[in-house]
């Protein structure tokens, strides 16, 4: 029984060491992160997202530095409704690269991480929060809708390592008109 025991605290300081190891990226320059983004990838277990993930497509967003190093998220997102908007503030913490924000849908607040970016191709971003349970998503963004095969590689190697499973993660095709192109331009 002891042994049993010893071996469960062991494996839930493992899990929790597995999240402390993870570290935003070095020097983030949130100025050199502003802008538009499409999110190509998306690795998400949440039982309540499987019936959805064949109707994912890529998404897009604009990231707005605010003054005082909070950033307003605005992204676009193709439903069968039509295209979607969605707004975000991401509150900055002491740690550069890394954020935080209140979650509608889990009613909480999450961790945001940009674990990697060049900040001219590709982003790679943590979501994370354990309460009851934990809740881990891993997204891809790319300044295009399409990014290198090895961008991609390192997206999935990324989030198998947080603990995803291979049927979790996604590259959704890009999607049409959304949000929707405005005349003249």
């Amino acid at each position: 029984m002891r042994t049993t025991a010893v071996a469960a605290v062991m494996v839930m300081l493992c899990g929790m060491t597995v999240h402390a190891k993870v570290k935003p990226q070095k020097d983030f320059n949130l100025q050199r992160f502003a802008g538009k983004w499409y999110r190509v990838g998306l690795a998400y277990d949440s039982p309540r997202f499987v019936p959805y993930r064949d109707k994912v497509k890529a998404s897009m967003g604009i990231v707005a530095p605010l003054p005082d190093g909070d950033v307003n998220l605005t992204m676009w997102d193709a439903t069968p409704f039509g295209c979607l908007t969605k707004m975000y503030q991401y509150e900055k913490t002491n740690v550069s690269g890394q954020f935080t924000y209140f979650s509608t849908t889990h009613n909480m607040v999450k961790d945001i991480t940009v674990v990697e970016t060049n900040y001219t191709d590709y982003a790679l971003v943590l979501k994370h929060k354990v309460f009851n349970r934990e809740y881990t998503q891993v997204a891809l963004y790319g300044r295009t809708q399409r990014v290198k095969n090895d961008v991609i590689q390192k997206f999935k190697t990324f989030a198998l390592s947080r603990g995803l499973s291979r049927e979790s993660i996604l590259t959704p095709p890009p999607a049409e008109n959304c949000p929707p192109a405005v005349s003249g331009q």
